[in-house]
């Protein structure tokens, strides 16, 4: 009997530089972060395009990772990280934004399309497939629809962009932090006890 010692790998996704760290593009990596810290752990590695560290969370092998691409490039993070680890896209697990999700909620799934994510859309065509587990983690949009409705495509795009470039404000942050912290918890059970108990739990 041959025991498994392929590591799970958790990918919070984000823009590179000090300027983006707060941004809500960049809550994937900042949840990253935050376990990181409480693991006692650093992602002091450059693997390619990632930043990384191998850990053990509960007796489980583990790589921690954030992208060192801008956004729509992630898929590029994420093939060096399967070929360098030799980890299926099962152990795979991405963290990432949601603009159609209202801000604070989290959405755990074990596969699908990339709902729009850019960096979720180049993970899916770096790695060929949609069949790996995400942490989607709501940041709202800058308006409804009504709003989209009175603006121009182009006004739309810009708004979209500029919202998603910003940090969160100070009443943001009430709802935020805490969502970061049940991303950490969720990740946790999934690691533990599989995906369906942390959908069943989480979502």
């Amino acid at each position: 009997m041959t025991t498994d010692t392929t590591p799970h790998i958790f990918l919070g996704l984000g823009n590179p530089g000090d300027e983006y760290t707060r941004h809500r593009h960049n809550i994937g990596a900042q949840v990253i972060g935050l376990l990181a810290r409480q693991l006692g752990v650093r992602l002091t590695e450059t693997w390619g395009q990632s930043r990384a560290v191998r850990t053990v969370w509960d007796g489980h092998p583990l790589v921690l990772s954030r992208t060192r691409t801008y956004m729509n490039q992630s898929g590029e993070a994420a093939a060096a990280l399967l070929r360098r680890t030799g980890a299926p896209p099962a152990k795979f697990m991405v963290i990432c934004d949601d603009m159609d999700l209202p801000l604070g909620v989290l959405r755990i799934r074990s596969k699908g399309s990339s709902g729009g994510q850019n960096g979720m859309k180049s993970i899916i065509a770096h790695l060929k497939t949609d069949e790996f587990p995400r942490i989607r983690l709501g940041v709202g949009r800058p308006y409804d629809a009504e709003g989209r409705a009175v603006r121009s495509r182009e006004q739309f795009e810009k708004d979209t962009i500029r919202w998603l470039l910003t940090p969160f404000g100070s009443e943001d942050e009430k709802v935020v932090e805490p969502l970061r912290q049940r991303a950490v918890e969720a990740l946790r059970c999934y690691l533990t006890e599989g995906i369906d108990k942390a959908m069943n739990t989480f979502n």
